[in-house]
């Protein structure tokens, strides 16, 4: 029969995720001949033999990838006959033009676990064991192609054993890059807060063992950074390390050793279960039981944030521990996590008694991943380890773009060669540290792209740190609302070209008219949009005051309902004021000073949390939501009563009602009714799908009422990208692509 040789091209996430061995075990299946290679675009195989042989390798090509790899384009092409004589894979050919993707970083695949575990193996007990279906990625690459060479594992040579197996095409770790084993790779190194080397490797590992179930607090470098560790069944420790952080109730996650563990301790769905067992290993909020934690873990609340461990590193500690763990990123508040041992000791250094290093370093670095799960659909709340960088392929004329996200929770996103490629979560862009960490991210993407934009994207806030960096750069500057990014984001994930009407609740986001929006419903498309209802409108007394001194907000909304300057009826609430507090307070309010409007869903949360008397203040952001979720009781079907009258929502009345019923249960439940309700009362006007965004709807109970009695419409909320302002990069895109 009649050869015929032909070159495909493959784009996608194709480097590091063992496609060539696949590449060549599929050509010697299928008895082909020829090559394939690594270049800076993704894949080329060119291959030789029958047209039946080609067509089963083609269709094997998308059929039977590795566990990490993805193919977004092939291109086939036939060429004039080579006569090869082999099938081989030659090296990587680099290229000027860089658009290979980069793969996030993975958890410890089952093959590895098991030779981690078996003693006959000589990786047993080995830090750092992985392959080309786990560990690290993305935390060591300098620059694309994905080779040794261009990684943190360049300085270590492999032995003769680890470079067999590194060169066999037929073995899984066939240019697994971070390969290594005891006699080759890394080190762990003990050190106390001085500095003093302690103990290395297995000795290192048993006394941090030991420390941790003497109640101290130390820190130990992951894959992506460092963790703060402590048992979190210690009262004791657990409030130590609230004491020393500045951490008065912020939950912690806790990692549990199997998901076993997790069962005993949690209630979760067969989805939250398949959720956490994935190899990205994210954190995922789940409800709690009673069991032997801390209380002081996660306080006033009813979830847990659990995860199972993700390194071999983080496995062998919690084999040999009887407890869970709290394992929460190191970091100051509002800061990036930290990646090396002289950040961890200038910045945490009071916190810490111990750290665990390793001589790999974090070249980029990657937090935990957070989610919930809304029934068997995943809501992204954090995405990064396991599931960032990612990409998206879609098609444009448009231009290299650089999209900068929100203030907060931001995260970057740029397109370029018909690929929108999303960074992992940075953080609040609130510190010098964050804003450096935002800078350093846009130098990584383009060093790893030869990326350099002719536009970029930005909020709408004069003042926001992202506004300011991108009017100084010598590029064309595009502003995107807040609220409509939030609308778009989710539009472009489930790719949805027609007018819909967009829902965005959430804590802040700078408005047309210059006040702060955050209770807003758009009708819109791609084109633009037209704010069609919002929530009436408050003064935040003392501008970003009043986000953690919440009681402001409630006494805000007081001074526009009582109907005197005695504030008569609302006695029991101005306690907790002293009267000079209030005069100052009623001075903003009246002549506006420093007081900014706000139509927030996030800051009316805040109200009603202070009104119900669980908590006049909060430490983190959604704190007041969390505890009001808490106290949701089912069996109260009744709702405080919300009117709509041109366009606006109308609510303050319900707050004298509050002070009435008293019972916390009560009001919370009333109140997400309530909001259930006046969702319906604004959709309902209009013969529209519904797109969802904002962090106010990472409240579990209030998207599930939702979603549970929408059923003449479609509902859409993101369930790749995340719903609150990490988001708004991918919106900020979508308007221009």
């Amino acid at each position: 029969m009649m050869k015929k040789n032909y070159k495909y091209k493959i784009e996608g996430i194709v480097q590091g995720v063992g496609f060539r061995p696949f590449v060549y075990q599929l050509a010697h299946a299928h008895e082909l001949l020829g090559y394939v290679l690594n270049n800076s675009l993704g894949v080329e195989v060119e291959v030789e033999g029958t047209p039946e042989a080609l067509e089963k390798f083609t269709s094997d090509l998308s059929a039977k990838l590795p566990p990490l790899a993805r193919i977004d384009r092939i291109t086939k092409e036939e060429q004039a006959l080579k006569a090869y004589q082999s099938f081989e894979i030659r090296a990587s050919d680099e290229q000027a033009r860089k658009q290979t993707l980069i793969s996030p970083d993975m958890s410890i695949c089952d093959d590895c676990l098991r030779e981690l575990r078996d003693k006959n193996n000589f990786r047993y007990d080995y830090f750092f064991i992985n392959c080309t279906n786990c560990g690290p990625r993305y935390s060591i690459i300098k620059t694309v192609p994905y080779d040794r060479k261009n990684t943190s594992m360049s300085t270590f040579t492999m032995c003769p054993v680890c470079e067999h197996e590194y060169k066999d095409p037929m073995n899984r770790r066939y240019h697994a890059q971070p390969i290594s084993c005891p006699d080759c790779g890394p080190e762990l190194f003990l050190k106390d807060m001085h500095g003093n080397l302690l103990a290395k490797n297995h000795d290192a590992l048993n006394q941090l063992t030991t420390l941790i179930k003497k109640g101290h607090i130390v820190a130990m470098k992951g894959m992506g950074g460092f963790h703060l560790i402590c048992d979190a069944t210690q009262d004791a420790t657990v409030l130590k390390l609230r004491q020393r952080k500045s951490r008065p109730s912020k939950p912690f996650a806790v990692m549990f050793r199997t998901i076993e563990e997790i069962e005993k301790a949690c209630e979760i769905s067969k989805a939250e279960r398949q959720a956490i067992t994935s190899q990205q290993r994210p954190i995922v909020l789940v409800k709690k039981r009673t069991q032997r934690l801390s209380p002081k873990v996660a306080p006033n609340i009813d979830r847990l944030g659990v995860f199972l461990p993700y390194t071999p590193l983080h496995v062998l500690l919690l084999d040999r521990l009887d407890s869970p763990l709290i394992a929460t990123s190191a970091n100051r508040s509002g800061e990036p996590i930290v990646t090396c041992a002289e950040d961890l000791v200038d910045s945490l250094g009071e916190v810490i008694d111990y750290y665990l290093d390793y001589n790999r370093d974090i070249i980029n670095s990657s937090d935990d991943s957070v989610l919930q799960m809304i029934g068997d659909k995943p809501l992204m709340m954090r995405s990064s380890r396991g599931f960032t960088p990612t990409s998206f392929r879609y098609q444009s004329s448009a231009l290299q773009t650089l999209a900068l996200g929100a203030h907060q929770k931001n995260a970057i996103a740029l397109y370029l060669n018909n690929q929108v490629i999303f960074s992992p979560y940075i953080g609040d862009l609130e510190s010098v540290k964050s804003c450096e960490a935002f800078e350093r991210t846009i130098a990584v993407f383009k060093r790893l792209y030869n990326f350099e934009p002719t536009q970029i994207i930005c909020d709408m806030h004069p003042n926001y740190f992202s506004t300011q960096w991108a009017k100084k750069q010598n590029c064309e500057v595009h502003q995107v609302q807040h609220h409509y990014a939030h609308i778009l984001a989710c539009m472009f994930e489930h790719q949805i070209d027609h007018e819909v009407l967009g829902v965005a609740w959430d804590g802040t986001g700078y408005g047309d008219n210059g006040t702060i929006w955050g209770g807003e419903f758009l009708r819109c498309d791609r084109s633009g949009y037209e704010r069609v209802a919002h929530f009436e409108p408050f003064c935040l007394l003392g501008g970003d005051k009043s986000v953690k001194d919440i009681k402001r907000v409630a006494l805000s909304m007081i001074f526009d309902v009582a109907q005197d300057e005695s504030l008569s009826g609302f006695e029991d609430f101005t306690t907790l004021f002293n009267a000079q507090e209030i005069s100052l307070l009623r001075q903003m309010h009246e002549k506006k000073i420093n007081a900014p409007k706000c139509s927030s869903v996030g800051r009316i949360f805040d109200a009603v949390a202070v009104f119900s008397g669980v908590c006049s203040r909060v430490s983190y952001d959604g704190e007041s939501g969390l505890i009001l979720e808490s106290l949701y009781d089912e069996t109260i079907q009744g709702a405080y009563e919300f009117y709509l009258d041109d366009g606006v929502i109308y609510y303050k009345h319900i707050f004298a009602q509050m002070l009435k019923d008293k019972d916390p249960k009560i009001i919370a439940s009333k109140f997400i009714n309530a909001l259930v309700d006046v969702f319906f009362t604004v959709s309902n006007q209009y013969d529209l799908d519904i797109v969802l965004g904002g962090g106010v709807f990472q409240n579990r109970t209030l998207l599930e009422k939702i979603s549970s009695r929408l059923t003449k419409k479609t509902l859409y909320f993101p369930h790749k990208l995340p719903i609150n302002d990490s988001a708004i990069a991918i919106g900020q895109l979508y308007k221009v692509l």
